[in-house]
Order: structure tokens, then sequence, then C-alpha cells
């Protein structure tokens, strides 16, 4: 009889110790998982880019730096007044780009330098104008009459010079590849948002090669991504029959997508008015090549392609209404993101159940 309590002591401690193991580790994945969530959510309100922005003022006005108030997009005469050009940045088709100085700010100014594209750099001012979100460069000012606007200033230039930034030793801490699939949501993020975009579904026509892709978009110092030049927008209008024709010239190579190459074969010349019209779902094709820019060739990169490849094989569907929406792409990156962010986070903890 004395024994008894000896034998039952001896019978319940070893069941009790694996209980209270389980017990733990649940909760310490409980608490992981909410970590996780936080985590995500700080990401998806700053780096995956929500739709509203506190920064952003009512139409006609802007803010930015450390500045609390708003103030009126900048006139013709206060450009004039008050800006001052410090260098030539760049030079395009359609226009040139300054750094300038406003009130011992950095700013960009743009002036038109083909007269003959005067249309398309007054198409590009008025997307600008109507556009105004956190996935567009910010609007200062502008000058109808002298073909001038004022944009913010971005260090980091475009995203040509991505993988030359993310060498340099401040940003090489950036050069993961979490970071650089954050940096293809941000971007599938703009597509995405100009298909369904306050104008109706808008189509990024600039964007015939990859390194003319690159140039169309701004690498913030924060590590966004903005659009940036907004020349060549049309827009789709399925219900009126409206589709587009990215310029008048016949596109060639495997990144423009199928059905923007001429349909009719090496024997028949080419001819803009017998091109059939498309719509957004080039912009589509278009995504996994871009996207495998910004994953570059840093560990763990190959692994965020392999989970991508399926939505990116569906991307490059000949026929365009067998391709995602933006939003599906959209969607499916933020879903890998999670999932691989998790796996870092707890590994192993399946095992461990």
């Amino acid at each position: 009889m004395e024994k008894k309590p000896h034998f039952v002591r001896r019978e319940f401690l070893p069941r009790e110790v694996p209980s209270i193991s389980l017990a733990l580790l649940l909760a310490a994945v409980l608490l992981l998982n909410a970590l996780l969530y936080l985590y995500l959510n700080k990401f998806y309100n700053s780096l995956g880019r929500v739709e509203t922005d506190p920064s952003l003022c009512p139409f006609g006005h802007f803010k930015f730096g450390a500045v609390k108030n708003c103030s009126p997009w900048l006139s013709c005469e206060a450009i004039n007044r008050e800006v001052r050009k410090l260098k030539c940045v760049g030079e395009g088709a359609v226009k040139k780009v300054f750094l300038s100085e406003w009130k011992e700010k950095k700013v960009v100014l743009s002036q038109l330098t083909n007269s003959e594209l005067k249309e398309d750099f007054l198409h590009g001012l008025k997307m600008l104008k109507a556009l105004q979100s956190k996935y567009v460069v910010r609007l200062l000012g502008y000058c109808e009459q002298q073909f001038t606007i004022l944009t913010e200033y971005h260090p980091l230039g475009s995203l040509r010079g991505l993988n030359e930034t993310l060498h340099i030793p401040k940003y090489k801490g950036m050069n993961t590849w979490h970071r650089r699939l954050m940096l293809a949501i941000d971007y599938v993020s703009v597509i995405r948002y100009l298909h369904s975009s306050p104008l109706g579904t808008l189509v990024m026509c600039d964007s015939n090669d990859l390194d003319k892709v690159l140039s169309q978009y701004l690498l913030t110092s924060d590590f966004h991504v903005l659009v940036n030049d907004l020349d060549a927008l049309p827009l789709v209008n399925r219900s009126a029959g409206r589709l587009v024709k990215c310029g008048h010239r016949e596109l060639r190579g495997e990144f423009v997508a199928p059905e923007q190459r001429w349909p009719y074969g090496e024997d028949v010349p080419f001819e803009d008015d017998l091109m059939p019209p498309y719509d957004e779902k080039t912009d589509i094709w278009k995504i996994p090549d871009v996207s495998n820019f910004f994953l570059g060739h840093v560990e763990g990169s190959d692994i965020v392609r392999l989970h991508l490849f399926d939505i990116h094989a569906a991307c490059k569907k000949k026929d365009p209404a067998e391709r995602p929406s933006a939003q599906e792409v959209l969607d499916t990156y933020r879903k890998v993101l999670t999932l691989l962010i998790r796996e870092a986070a707890m590994p192993g903890t399946r095992e461990m159940l």
C-alpha cells in the first residue's frame, strides 16, 4: 500500500512533461503567428502600398518632406520665379529633365524638347494630375504654356540602377530576396492601379523592352516603386469597343506580348492600319520578365521563382484572355511573401509538432 503513491508519481510525470512541452510549443507558435501578422500588416501598409496615403493632399495641392501643410501646385509664375535649374540629368524623345532647386529642396523640372510631341507631353501631364496617389511620382507644379512639369526628386533615380544601388555599402542590407520581392509587389501594385484607375483601364505602352520599362519607374529612398513617366498611357474601354495600339511602328521581340507583334508574317509588309488593337493584358505578359529582374540572383531568389512559377506561366499564356488580372498576380505575390516569411520565421515547426 505504501508503494502505490510512488507508482502513481512514476506513471504521471512522464505524461505531464510532454503535455507541458506541447502547450509551451503551441503558445510559442501562436505568439510567432501574431508577430508575423503584425509584421506582414506593417509591410502591406508601407511597402505593399495601401490605397489611402495620409501624405496626399486635395486635388491641386501637394506636400512633401517634413512639411505638414498642403500647398497649391506651383504656377507658371511661381516656377519661373522660384525654381532654379542645377543640371540636366536626362533626356528622352519627349522631354529633357533637370535637377533643380525650390526653396532649398531638390526637385525635378521636365521640359518639352520636341514640339512635334507636345500632345504626348500634355497627355503625360494630364495623367500625372489625374492619377496622383501612392503609386505615382508627386506633382509639384506645371506650366502648360511653357510645357514644363515640376515633380518630386528621388536621388536613387530610375529602376535601371537598382542593382548598382544595392551594391552600395549603405544599401547592401536591402539586397535580400524578401526586399526584392517587395519591390516586385510594388511594381505589380502600380500595374493593378493603372488597370483600375479613376480614369478607367490604362495600358503602360512605353514598355517595349526591359530597359524601357525600368526607365519609367523610380526607386524611392525608402525602397518603394513609383511610376514616373505617363506620356504613353492609352485607355481601354471594352464596353465601347475601344482597344489600344502602342505606337504606330512594328514591335518585335519576345518581351512584347504576342498580340503586339505583326500577325501576318514576314512576307507581308507592316501597315499600321492593318495591325489589330489589343488590351491591358499586354502588361500582364511582361510581369514575369520585370519580376525576374527585381529578384536578381541573391540567396533565396530561386525559391521565390519556384513559388511564382505557376502564376508566371499563366502570365505568358498566348491568348490574352487566359492571362490573370493584375489583381490576381498581386494576390499571388502577397501569398507567396506571407508563406516564405512564415517558413523563415518558424523553421521546423511542423516537424516539432
